[in-house]
């Protein structure tokens, strides 16, 4: 068997006895192209259970070799694939294709500077997470055992322990868009996380950190952060609690 006799024998994964075929519709971008965003058509054949990264993956790997994303684990545990699907925030991984409809727009995460098709620079987005110390800060000698925690006060700040750092939430938010000094919603469930925990001992700190014009107080409070979290995170809730623990300590 030749080499292109190989290659053809080798079975394009959806296409034999695929149930429909869709349209991909992608924001592509590629400035040392052409500086201006533009459509591209894939016509896509999908199976029944295939995701949104899926279809990628078919246009990537069979139709255009150039298309650039990210992922990672594919199990909606990373978080790296985090895009504007129809027009909302999601994973591509968690999301099927037949839930989708027929045309299927995916386009960048917006209030990020695209670097390249749906990769954006995060270095903004890490740079609002580090600033809130997004780690145990305790005082005093190191103790002689593991400083332990009740499952009540465990259960204080769980919720916000979920977060991947997808992005999804701070990229969904109107204020960020407009804003991008604002800290935005994952650096403050970062600090969340960290400021209820009874075993840390900056929460004043970080609190004094989201008290900043450009903090807590810039939320809306849209909820768009909560609709988009592929992890159930009730954000807007955690926000919510940064700000009454902020006006109840300047009492």
């Amino acid at each position: 068997m030749t080499v292109t006799e190989a290659s053809s024998a080798v079975q394009q994964p959806g296409v034999a006895g695929h149930l429909r075929t869709v349209t991909v519709k992608v924001r592509r971008y590629d400035p040392e192209v052409d500086p201006e965003a533009n459509w591209q058509s894939f016509e896509v054949p999908v199976e029944k259970g295939d995701r949104l990264l899926d279809a990628l993956h078919q246009i990537k790997w069979y139709q255009d070799g150039s298309l650039t994303f990210r992922r990672s684990c594919a199990h909606g545990v990373c978080g790296s694939d985090a895009m504007r699907i129809n027009g909302v925030n999601r994973l591509a991984c968690k999301v099927l294709v037949k839930d989708l409809g027929d045309e299927i727009l995916v386009e960048p995460i917006k209030g990020l500077a695209v670097l390249k098709d749906l990769v954006v620079d995060m270095e903004p987005f890490f740079e609002a997470f580090r600033a809130v110390k997004p780690f145990l800060i305790t005082s005093g000698r190191e103790p002689t055992r593991e400083r332990l925690q009740s499952t009540k006060d465990r259960a204080r700040f769980d919720d916000t322990t979920k977060c991947i750092m997808c992005a999804a939430c701070t990229t969904s938010c109107p204020v960020f868009w407009t804003d991008d000094a604002y800290f935005g919603p994952q650096a403050i469930v970062a600090a969340h996380r960290f400021i209820f925990d009874s075993r840390d001992d900056g929460a004043r700190e970080r609190l004094e950190i989201l008290n900043d014009k450009e903090g807590v107080w810039r939320c809306r409070t849209t909820f768009n952060c909560t609709d988009a979290c592929p992890r159930g995170i009730e954000v807007t809730k955690a926000i919510q609690e940064v700000k009454r623990a902020l006006i109840f300590r300047r009492r």
